[in-house]
């Protein structure tokens, strides 16, 4: 990268953002993310269902066999939402029986209150709410 690029960034702010997760089992994938997140599917494109979180945040469900990736066992990405109501979340995503559920806590450090849980592939998602 030059210190001086020879022409400007474009202006403006990208209308979306999205972070793509590679799965072996797509419509595994999507039915936990319209079941237990409550997620809508905001784009398909086929082979990549991409959800909208909040405001311009969305997460693309991607089968590994057409995407640019492949998905792997480890998975060092973490999925969070911020919500209102970080026990009710809890409550409500325990009774759906996802994986390595943790209990809700409060972390003073970060100012927040969460739990965390897999995704059916084992991508983490965090749920958080912040301390008052």
């Amino acid at each position: 990268m030059t210190d001086t690029p020879a022409i400007q960034r474009p202006e403006g702010e990208a209308q979306l953002t999205i972070t793509f997760l590679y799965y072996r089992d797509v419509p595994k994938a999507q039915a936990f993310y319209e079941k237990v997140l409550g997620l809508t599917l905001a784009i398909d494109q086929g082979w990549s269902k991409i959800y909208k979180i909040a405001g311009t945040g969305h997460v693309g469900l991607v089968d590994e066999t057409r995407g640019a990736h492949r998905a792997a066992d480890t998975k060092p990405v973490q999925l969070c939402l911020r919500v209102d109501d970080v026990d009710a979340w809890h409550a409500w995503v325990k009774s759906c029986g996802v994986a390595n559920l943790t209990e809700a806590k409060d972390s003073p450090s970060l100012k927040i209150r969460a739990f965390m849980f897999d995704d059916p592939e084992g991508y983490q998602i965090e749920i958080q709410t912040p301390l008052a």
